[in-house]
């Protein structure tokens, strides 16, 4: 994938902006980014639209910014020059499509139905805006698109909130959504700029769902792992699961044959996306044992451990 479509991937939420005074551009990509999601798909239904991208651009360099709405080759000629990374439109215009990806931009034309999106993947679209979403059907409809046009990614926006984030980011041919519910026009006209982000912050914990999976404890042998678990599962009436490595009591705890990483074991954090955790985590300045990643066939991340051990533990990020 593109690494600026890979970005919007691991960034997993990107806010859809409507600014109609570029003053305020930088300070809202300030606390977009202050809110853990340094990125924006700025509209051109506004005036300010060009001048905003080319204020972000220039002032908050670590944002990613698309413009959206994008419906003729002279709006896209206008955001390219600007600055933005990735031009989106509310519908497919072969005409606009092709023009921008001519100059090497990165376009995702909106799409409706399976002919529209067939179409905008051969003509070498890596991924899709699915507009208006719910509208059409939402993630039942894209899973049977998907079913089809099985190398098909998609950006979707239009009825995409807070409760129904996970629905949509859950389908894994679905790479993104774009939403205007952590920065709605009327936050952005009153420049709150602290509530908008903790809006973000929120939206990013709601996506990545942290919880714990289960704790690993370092056992000496397998005879001493086995004996461990049948203690726990006889007190407490769980399941005693043997594994290659492992022997579970319950879900909970995992009693390793021999000692793995961690001093004492690990702490398990099941989150929806390790991939986007491995992202927003990175932000905060935590840093991943690389070796320690394990991939799907697709190339998805299903397991990393972080570096740092806490109280002789170390942390392991799992996938639900």
């Amino acid at each position: 994938m593109n690494s600026t479509l890979q970005k919007v991937y691991e960034i997993g939420i990107i806010p859809v902006i409507a600014i109609e005074d570029a003053a305020q551009a930088v300070p809202l990509a300030r606390a977009l980014a202050d809110g853990g999601l340094p990125a924006a798909e700025v509209t051109f239904r506004t005036a300010a639209a060009e001048d905003a991208i080319r204020a972000i651009v220039k002032e908050v360099p670590e944002m990613l910014v698309g413009a959206g709405t994008v419906l003729t080759c002279e709006q896209a000629d206008r955001a390219m020059a600007a600055g933005a990374s990735f031009i989106v439109a509310p519908g497919y215009d072969p005409n606009v499509t092709r023009h921008v990806m001519d100059k090497g931009g990165i376009m995702m034309p909106g799409t409706a139905t399976a002919g529209e999106m067939q179409q905008a993947m051969n003509q070498g679209c890596e991924m899709l805006k699915f507009f208006p979403a719910e509208a059409n059907g939402g993630v039942s409809m894209l899973k049977n698109i998907g079913a089809a046009l099985k190398t098909a990614k998609w950006m979707c926006t239009g009825g995409v909130n807070a409760k129904n984030v996970n629905d949509y980011l859950g389908y894994d041919q679905i790479a993104a959504v774009g939403g205007t519910w952590m920065c709605k026009s009327e936050l952005i006209k009153a420049g709150k700029w602290d509530e908008i982000t903790a809006i973000c912050k929120e939206a990013v914990k709601t996506m990545l769902g942290f919880q714990l999976g289960h704790i690993g404890v370092n056992c000496g042998n397998e005879a001493e792992a086995g004996q461990t678990a049948k203690t726990l599962c006889a007190l407490f009436g769980l399941e005693y699961k043997a594994g290659n490595s492992s022997i579970f009591a319950g879900k909970a705890v995992e009693c390793m044959k021999k000692p793995g990483r961690g001093a004492n074991g690990h702490i398990a954090i099941a989150t929806n996306s390790v991939d986007r955790a491995v992202y927003h985590l990175g932000r905060q300045g935590v840093e991943f044992i690389e070796e320690s990643r394990v991939t799907d066939a697709k190339g998805k991340t299903k397991a990393i451990y972080i570096k740092q051990e806490l109280s002789g533990f170390a942390i392991h990020l799992v996938q639900k």
